[in-house]
């Protein structure tokens, strides 16, 4: 099991988020349960069979890159390879690990260079993302001097895959629970900053998901929200009757006026369009650390513009709100 007692601690000492600890302290067992995940001794084995190493340098702040190639022998390399393969597909990243190059599904970098510039100063800032997947922005952010951030996500396998990499980052103030945010105490105004990017979507209730969201930040924080949008004005959506871009789960593509205009309905103040950019098949392919489909597969052959459902095709947008 992933060591979270030093987050453990910090929470019993922030005044707002140690009954949240106390709980996590029973919630997190049941999370990470073999009766819950029959491929968890896998990945448990995967971070008890990382070489011992010790990085000679650490940067998060222009990439994720720890230590060189020199401080990793050719067989401890080969051992490393095979055990971070034990936890495929990565697809948030890239990595560089010593000398190997997690070549991830996506380029989570670019999506970073396009929310940074709409980011306050981090330095000193309690965050919480949303979705984390395997951390990587959580990486990011750390490089950018957060105080403490801790991710969330559901889904184990990602969890792994970020502690494989914080087993040579040392005590880095920086965690990922395997939890949903329904999973988190309601109006816990908590965190200076919020991150949700590629969440939205797959919520059946945006409203809640917003509402949510909401109740996290503290009073004078903010909300950085990254979601799929669709072309259109005010009251334009998209509710896919099947898949979209072949994912089940779906539930409504908002045109960025509409999603402002829901933002406002949920009680953000000065919500506002930062960014919008169609994801390319160079931001989002398959590789040899993600060898599933990705989406070129996803998209028309004969039209780019449209799913192969016949959907507009993914475009990106990033929203910043605050809470009075």
């Amino acid at each position: 099991m992933p060591h979270y007692q030093p987050l453990l601690n910090w929470l019993a000492g922030q005044p707002r988020l140690s009954d949240w600890g106390d709980a996590l302290a029973d919630q997190l067992p049941q999370r990470l349960s073999v009766e819950r995940w029959g491929d968890l001794p896998q990945w448990q084995r995967a971070l008890e069979n990382l070489p011992r190493l010790k990085p000679s340098t650490m940067e998060l702040k222009t990439r994720v890159a720890i230590g060189e190639p020199s401080d990793i022998s050719a067989d401890a390399s080969a051992l490393l390879r095979e055990t971070l393969m034990l936890l495929h597909p990565w697809r948030k990243g890239p990595f560089q690990l010593f000398d190997i190059h997690i070549d991830t599904e996506w380029r989570s970098d670019w999506k970073w260079d396009r929310v940074l510039p709409h980011l306050p100063p981090l330095k000193n800032q309690r965050i919480l993302d949303v979705g984390c997947g395997n951390g990587y922005h959580c990486l990011r952010m750390a490089g950018e001097g957060a105080n403490r951030i801790i991710g969330i996500d559901p889904s184990v396998k990602f969890v792994y895959q970020f502690y494989a990499l914080k087993h040579y980052l040392g005590e880095l103030p920086v965690d990922v629970l395997p939890l949903g945010i329904e999973h988190l105490p309601p109006k816990m105004q908590a965190f200076d900053t919020v991150f949700s990017m590629g969440i939205l979507y797959h919520r059946r209730s945006p409203m809640d998901h917003l509402r949510e969201l909401y109740g996290l930040i503290k009073p004078g924080g903010r909300l950085m929200l990254e979601t799929l949008v669709i072309e259109g004005p005010e009251g334009s959506v998209l509710v896919p009757e099947g898949r979209y871009a072949k994912m089940p789960n779906v539930w409504f593509i908002p045109s960025a006026a509409t999603l402002l205009g829901w933002l406002r309905k949920n009680g953000f103040k000065n919500p506002r369009l930062a960014d919008l950019c169609r994801t390319t098949t160079d931001e989002q392919r398959s590789t040899e650390w993600m060898h599933f489909e990705s989406l070129k597969d996803f998209l028309d052959p004969d039209n780019p513009d449209l799913t192969i459902e016949g959907y507009p095709a993914p475009l990106r947008a990033v929203l910043v709100a605050e809470v009075a």
